[in-house]
């Protein structure tokens, strides 16, 4: 099978430099929503063609694929963009005659795989020809389908070229068709724009394969909002709810607690083991795995992460590229950077940053602390307002925290120092030099009081 996927429009109304397909939804182009489903399909090939900001949308595409295990995209311009049927029309080169071709489109991001099969299923009932239909209440800006007396398709009329008599016919075009391919370049060919938009129709074909005798199938998608297209940010914002349910309807029939289905965003794949439970407003990005009975409280943001068994996240916590242990707690108001790897139990408190460092099993580090380039070993108390040291200016250094060592509040190491194995630090210790094993270490200026001392006052006026 030819899949050809028609992403040239410019989306004026999305009122944005950026080209249409580019727009996100889940986090990602739009577009690649639609070449993620048409590779499903297993094509022979994917001819996407291009118009509006064509080398940007191709750059962003391909950095975006795997090249090892994705079929590669051919890439055709539409300059000037003559319509839908100009459009396919710059595919017609590279598609094998002997096989069908499936039109999608790159601003329709959540037409199902189901719903293609079936499409595709109906073609191959008809002789190679079928379109994708759909019922609506509220018709309004859609091609109506015309039947004959016996049900059968016989074209479809765009509703601006439409009379009152067709706009009362609730069932519309989706755009979406599978047409034989020999026959498809001979009906493109004969196209012409003499109607209101001055554009060369794709659904014209529809009365030229009646008028040849060409039988044609039909299916109705699972659900109407596959069929959704976007052109504007409003648009847009509604899809991203829609696509944002379907994720959390899966989640939940998969056992997933979620407080508030309407209030996650993911961004990305999230895969949850048994027992999870989410609260509202968190948002997921880039790959995240979440062990059995993970709780995670409201406002959470956590990227590219794993979490282990029995994890605990509170409220506000921003995780980003971590590995967290089991049974680890977490915030609130904790961010964990890049590099991040916590132990069996340990536990993040409120305001902790930890960038590229390592806390062991059930070490802790509770209150209003800066780790960043630390290695620090198990059962390990870090007090608050602790920092390590690491950057001289030029260069980040390391610092190194063995098992059982006790460090006091408003400590800084300066980067690179070792504490030794069971050492404890003086609150208020500025450690420039290793720490020895199982001794108390200190620096502080000596503490002086001053008799009779008397503060200043500002003067009465």
């Amino acid at each position: 099978m030819n899949i050809v996927i028609l992403a040239a429009g410019k989306g004026t109304r999305m009122r944005s430099a950026l080209p249409k397909v580019l727009h996100p939804i889940g986090g990602v182009p739009m577009l690649q929503h639609v070449i993620k489903t048409a590779t499903t399909l297993n094509p022979d090939r994917i001819i996407v063609v291009i118009g509006h900001g064509a080398e940007q949308v191709k750059q962003t595409m391909e950095a975006s694929r795997d090249a090892k295990s994705a079929p590669p995209l051919h890439w055709v311009l539409q300059d000037p963009p003559l319509g839908t049927g100009h459009a396919v029309a710059q595919a017609l080169p590279l598609l094998n005659n002997t096989a069908p071709t499936l039109v999608l489109y790159g601003d329709v991001p959540l037409i199902g795989v189901n719903t293609l099969c079936r499409l595709i299923e109906s073609a191959e009932n008809n002789r190679g020809m079928a379109i994708l239909t759909a019922l609506l209440n509220d018709p309004s800006g859609y091609g109506r389908i015309v039947r004959d007396v016996q049900g059968r398709i016989s074209r479809i009329t765009e509703e601006k070229d439409a009379d009152h008599q067709i706009r009362q016919i609730k069932e519309i075009n989706t755009g979406f068709l599978v047409v034989p391919t020999d026959r498809l370049s001979a009906w493109i060919g004969a196209l012409d724009n003499r109607n209101a938009q001055g554009e060369y129709y794709l659904t014209d074909i529809i009365a030229m394969a009646v008028q040849a005798n060409q039988p044609i199938g039909s299916a109705q998608p699972e659900n109407t909002t596959e069929i959704l297209g976007i052109n504007s940010q409003e648009q847009r914002a509604m899809i991203e709810r829609h696509y944002q349910r379907q994720l959390a309807n899966r989640l939940m029939q998969a056992g997933v607690r979620l407080q508030d289905p309407d209030r996650i965003d993911i961004r990305g794949i999230l895969s949850c083991a048994a027992d999870v439970a989410i609260d509202v407003g968190c948002v997921f990005e880039g790959t995240v795995t979440l062990d059995e009975g993970v709780l995670i409280g409201p406002h959470c943001v956590i990227r590219n992460a794993r979490i282990g068994t029995g994890t605990v996240i509170e409220a506000f916590s921003h995780i980003d590229g971590a590995e967290v242990g089991p049974k680890a707690v977490i915030g609130p108001y904790a961010r964990l950077r890049p590099g991040t790897n916590l132990g069996e139990g340990a536990h993040v408190g409120n305001f902790v940053e930890i960038k590229n460092s390592t806390l062991g099993s059930r070490s802790k580090a509770n209150h209003l602390a800066y780790l960043g380039d630390a290695t620090i070993g198990a059962r390990v108390n870090v007090g608050a307002g602790t920092i390590t040291c690491n950057y001289d200016g030029a260069a980040k250094h390391r610092t190194i925290i063995e098992d059982d060592v006790f460090i006091g509040s408003d400590t800084q190491l300066v980067a690179p120092v070792t504490v030794g194995k069971g050492a404890t630090l003086g609150a208020g210790t500025t450690l420039t030099q290793d720490a020895p094993a199982d001794q108390l270490t200190l620096s502080r200026a000596r503490q002086v009081s001053i008799k009779g001392y008397k503060r200043p006052h500002k003067k009465e006026h």
